[in-house]
């Protein structure tokens, strides 16, 4: 992976519906500049696409095999910016993303959207509470996807509940990897929460998301934002 001039690998990552895709469409809305700033990252997936997406735009859309035998080039990959690259996406993928030696140096900013706060994990993991945090975590997550499901389709398919399971059980792995992103924004408001647009203007968590994120773009750090230590979330 190579840069064409000097800037940086801006990383947002997170649990599926976490509210990772509408933190970056309120960007491009309410803060035209710096989203512009922002050449986003497009990465090749093996999946279909989902309602809505377009090939080139929110993934290149390949089959296995056609990914598989990328695998054999020595260009996997090819970062070609003029100024910062944004990648919005999975938490395992976005750690891929720090630790890749051909982005050893390139500039990063790696930020990880979390359901649950610092303060929140440490208050369940007390042993007062006898809560099963990757249980809880799973369900917390599941009752977003649910609810994010039903307002894109109405009726669920069997297909839509297996790929809810699959993603809520994926969260709590994915919450581990918290901690080696730079910051952590706590947001409640998911990509089920009508926070997001049915005000116009964020509300809630949603917006102080955003202007976090904001923030931290610009190098300044919000009060909001946390710093995990390895081994907060077990």
């Amino acid at each position: 992976m190579t840069t064409s001039a000097p800037g940086r690998l801006v990383i947002l990552s997170g649990p599926s519906c976490v509210g990772k895709s509408p933190l970056a469409r309120a960007l491009a809305r309410f803060h035209p500049e710096l989203n512009q700033r922002l050449q986003k990252l497009v990465l090749f997936n093996s999946r279909a696409p989902r309602s809505g997406e377009a090939d080139g735009v929110d993934y290149h859309f390949r089959t296995r095999r056609q990914i598989e035998a990328m695998r054999s080039e020595e260009r996997f990959a090819v970062l070609d910016v003029r100024g910062d690259a944004f990648f919005e996406g999975n938490p395992f993928v976005g750690r891929l993303l720090q630790t890749h030696p051909a982005l050893a140096r390139v500039r990063r900013l790696s930020v990880f959207v979390s359901p649950l706060s610092k303060e929140e994990i440490l208050f369940l993991k007390d042993p007062a509470r006898n809560a099963a945090l990757p249980e809880l975590i799973t369900d917390v997550m599941r009752r977003k996807l649910l609810r994010r499901t039903r307002r894109q389709k109405g009726e669920l398919s069997l297909k839509d509940l297996e790929n809810i399971e699959q993603r809520a059980g994926s969260a709590f792995r994915e919450l581990q990897e918290a901690c080696h992103f730079e910051w952590v924004i706590p947001n409640h408001d998911g990509e089920d929460s009508d926070n997001w647009d049915a005000f116009y203007y964020p509300l809630g968590d949603a917006r102080k998301t955003l202007l976090a994120f904001v923030d931290l773009s610009e190098g300044r750090v919000p009060v909001n934002a946390e710093k995990w230590e390895a081994g907060l979330i077990v």
